[in-house]
């Protein structure tokens, strides 16, 4: 047996179609395309939401509001509620990361009044509410605001 001798199947090899070459190509003048339209022209591609040339939706609808996403500050927050039922009587970011009950602290950790404070605890955290400051001072306890660090000036 020979490379030069192997032959595929009867059937499988079908000789190329040469689409677009005219009239001897058996496809017509047109290449099958039909003769206007976008979707006779080489490299269309519909775009996403087109509506055969009438206003798509997504510029008919009214565009509404303001989103300041990327300056948006995201919080680690708790409320004094929470801080009541741990153990321990000084809380810190760090201390509250390690026990797990805060996952990210992202800009800081934030104070929320919400729950009763029996004991007398000191806290030290980014941002208070006023509500949760006034709980905490009243069972006794203190408020340390934590400053943030400025990021360093660029240099030019």
């Amino acid at each position: 047996m020979n490379l030069s001798e192997i032959k595929p199947p009867q059937g499988q090899v079908k000789t190329q179609r040469r689409v677009g070459r005219g009239m001897g190509s058996g496809r017509s003048k047109y290449s099958g395309r039909g003769a206007k339209g976008a979707k006779s022209i080489s490299g269309y591609s519909k775009m996403r939401g087109f509506e055969g040339g009438q206003m798509p939706l997504h510029r008919r609808l009214p565009k509404r509001g303001f989103s300041n996403a990327i300056f948006k500050k995201h919080f680690a927050v708790i409320n004094t509620g929470a801080l009541d039922k741990l153990e321990g009587d000084t809380f810190t970011p760090e201390t509250l990361m390690a026990q797990g009950i805060i996952k990210k602290l992202g800009d800081g950790l934030k104070v929320l009044a919400n729950g009763d404070l029996t004991r007398k605890i000191s806290v030290s955290a980014h941002l208070f509410s006023k509500a949760a400051e006034e709980k905490i001072k009243a069972a006794g306890g203190s408020v340390t605001v934590i400053e943030k660090k400025a990021a360093p000036a660029e240099k030019k």
